[in-house]
Formats: C-alpha cells, sequence, structure tokens
C-alpha cells in the first residue's frame, strides 16, 4: 500500500476522491496528514481533526475484497481489523456497529465508507492524544506510522468475512447499551439481533450498515 503524507488537509477522503477522479491515483493507495481541518464522519457529520490525532482515508479494488464480504458490510469488516490491529498494541477498544471506536462508554473514532466506481474508499479518524469535549482517546501510545503499517498488512491477508463475524459476533452484546442511526433513524441496539451478513434485525425490519 502507498502511503501519502501530508502535513494538512481539509479532508483526507475529499482529497483522495479527488485524485481518483482526476486520474493521479489508482488503487490501493491512502492519504494520510497530521491535522485535518473538514473531516467527515458518519451521517456527514464534522469530524473534528485536533493535532495529533490520526486521519487516514484509502483505496482499494472492489475487486480486491473476500468473495464473501456483503458490500452493505464493509464498514464492519474494516473497522474490525483495524480493532485488531490496535489491540496488537495493547489496547482495549471495542466496536460499536457498525464503525465507531469505543474505550468503555466513549468514543474515540469512527470509520466511513464509499463507493466510488470500481473501488472503495474508506476512512477512518482516532484520537491518539486529544479530543473534542464529549469524546475520548486511545488507551495506549502508538506511532502513527507504524500504526498504518500494520493496518495495511493485516489487511493484506485477505482474511474471509466468516472468519471476522465469528469474532465480532462474540463481542456485540457490549452493544445494547447504546443506539444506533440507520437512514436517520435512531436505534436502540439492545432490541436488534445480529444476523450472519452483519445486518440487524429489529422488529422485523433488516438493516444494514454501509455509510
Amino acid at each position: 500500500m502507498q502511503i501519502l503524507f501530508f502535513d494538512s488537509l481539509p479532508s483526507t477522503q475529499e482529497y483522495l476522491k479527488e485524485l481518483l477522479r482526476e486520474n493521479r491515483v489508482a488503487a490501493p493507495v491512502a492519504v494520510t496528514c497530521d491535522t485535518q481541518t473538514q473531516g467527515v464522519g458518519s451521517r456527514n457529520n464534522e469530524w473534528t481533526g485536533l493535532e495529533g490525532n490520526i486521519f487516514v482515508s484509502f483505496v482499494l479494488e472492489l475487486s480486491s475484497l473476500p468473495n464473501d464480504l456483503k458490500i452493505e458490510s464493509a464498514s464492519i469488516y474494516f473497522s474490525y481489523i483495524l480493532k485488531e490491529t490496535l489491540e496488537g498494541f495493547n489496547s482495549k477498544v471495542w466496536l460499536k456497529w457498525p464503525n465507531d471506536f469505543y474505550i468503555e462508554s466513549v468514543k474515540i473514532g469512527g470509520m466511513i465508507t464509499n463507493i466510488v466506481g470500481k473501488d472503495i474508499v474508506c476512512g477512518f479518524g482516532l484520537n491518539l492524544d486529544n479530543a473534542p469535549e464529549g469524546f475520548g482517546v486511545l488507551d495506549v501510545k502508538i506511532d502513527k506510522e507504524i500504526l498504518l503499517q500494520n493496518y495495511f498488512i493485516n489487511l493484506e491477508k485477505k482474511v474471509l468475512w466468516k472468519q471476522v463475524f465469528s469474532k465480532y459476533k462474540l463481542e456485540f452484546d457490549r452493544n445494547r447499551f447504546f443506539f444506533t442511526h440507520v437512514k436517520n433513524k435512531k436505534i436502540n441496539l439492545n432490541e436488534a439481533t445480529l444476523e450472519n451478513d452483519g445486518s440487524l434485525s429489529i422488529n422485523g425490519e433488516r438493516m444494514y450498515s454501509l455509510r
């Protein structure tokens, strides 16, 4: 994975999409920066980019993803592999469905995914050193470059969805005290059943996580 480093960008996600539209890069490639001024989180919310934290977007060809991965659950797949990478540094981070990173009951980061032509563009932000009010920071100190190297090595293993899901479902009960948003609806996860493809069943309705 080629990694492009910048001091500051408005948004790693938007900058990478621009590079792709202009055919200046091709998958696989990643963009990261030290500060981000107009970061985008889930549901187009702003993700505040304080200095000392990590902001990354990367692109992969859809054809390179595991055959058993339902694309609507890509957020869970990429997020869970990042969670496991962080655990390799002794972090106690956990993943709230489908793409939010938590330490205990406090959010420290998140992942977003978008389909762009024949590619999938993924972006994540993690509070490593500083957090806005109401958010937390990662519970271990990690060198950003080493974290990225380890994460992309883990992605290159192309672990099957069923292997990721078999571990994720064992932890899903941690979601029971939280809410999520699907199609602008606030959903109580205490009422949800996690299905094998990563979707949720709530009151007979199937909900997927792509965002």
